[in-house]
């Protein structure tokens, strides 16, 4: 694809300007890098936020904005403090196992809470996330009454380390909120700690990569290889395994039937998930 820039032929372009246009063109990256500059309009801009409406630019803590991210093979979890305006990273191990977004935005969590403690400052504390799955899998460990265990989680080398800090830190009597922010709407915190979460897939630090000794699990489809520890997902698919294996041992009709390419079943979960059919039509189909 080929980018062209117009200009006035009256227009005079400097070698700086031009090597600029030239650098940002060839760039990689995608995505840009938000500035948290001092005019009167960018403050303006960031306190109608969603973090700005909360007064959080305001907080006389820390503020801490969490990211994670799983994208080609590898997870990457990042932090942007406010008041120091920096950053941290890392890249997650332990992928063979399974690759997740909760436990990439669980290491940006543990990332953050890691940097406060470093710090020493005894101040309260927020963290912001735009994962609705990170905090829920985080409030069952909060609150009175409550006694679960780690065993089942299959991220529970980075959330043993959450609850280790959160706990130190009630020992202190230090103040510690989760906020949830939505994604991708602009929000100079949230754009920074997703910078710093792209950074740590690239990141030669490699945290929580540990094995588990889980058995993993490979199969194809579609001519692309899959793996992953025992989940929902694979004992389906191991369950249907199966029941083509006995179809195959089968001799009535109903098995020659369903053993068949393109068998009634197959041709109504794909009449199913086409979305150009109208909504009616498949319901009738399925009635």
């Amino acid at each position: 694809m080929t980018t062209e820039v117009w200009t006035s032929t009256r227009g005079r372009i400097s070698e700086t300007t031009r090597t600029t246009l030239q650098e940002a063109l060839e760039e990689d990256n995608r995505k840009d890098t938000p500035s948290f500059g001092s005019e009167d309009l960018e403050k303006i801009h960031r306190s109608g936020t969603e973090a700005g409406l909360l007064g959080i630019y305001n907080f006389p803590g820390s503020v801490y904005a969490t990211d994670g991210s799983n994208d080609r093979g590898v997870m990457g979890a990042g932090f942007f403090k406010l008041d120091e305006h920096r950053g941290g990273c890392c890249q997650l191990g332990r992928g063979v196992e399974g690759k997740s977004s909760n436990r990439a935005e669980l290491g940006a969590a543990c990332l953050a809470l890691e940097d406060s403690k470093r710090q020493q400052d005894r101040k309260p504390v927020i963290l912001l996330s735009d994962s609705a799955c990170f905090l829920s899998s985080s409030q069952k460990w909060t609150g009175e009454g409550k006694s679960p265990s780690m065993h089942g989680n299959p991220d529970a080398d980075i959330m043993r380390d959450i609850v280790q800090f959160l706990r130190e830190r009630i020992d202190q009597g230090l103040l510690t909120i989760f906020i949830k922010t939505k994604a991708h709407r602009g929000d100079p915190l949230n754009k920074q700690a997703d910078r710093w979460a792209d950074e740590g897939r690239q990141s030669e630090n490699i945290r929580w990569s540990l094995p588990t000794n889980r058995p993993i699990f490979y199969w194809t489809d579609n001519n692309t290889t899959h793996r992953s520890p025992m989940n929902p997902t694979v004992k389906k698919r191991i369950d249907l395994q199966v029941s083509l294996q006995q179809l195959k041992t089968q001799t009535v009709s109903t098995a020659n039937f369903l053993i068949r390419e393109d068998n009634a079943r197959d041709l109504l979960g794909k009449f199913h998930k086409d979305r150009s059919v109208w909504i009616r039509a498949r319901r009738r189909v399925l009635q």
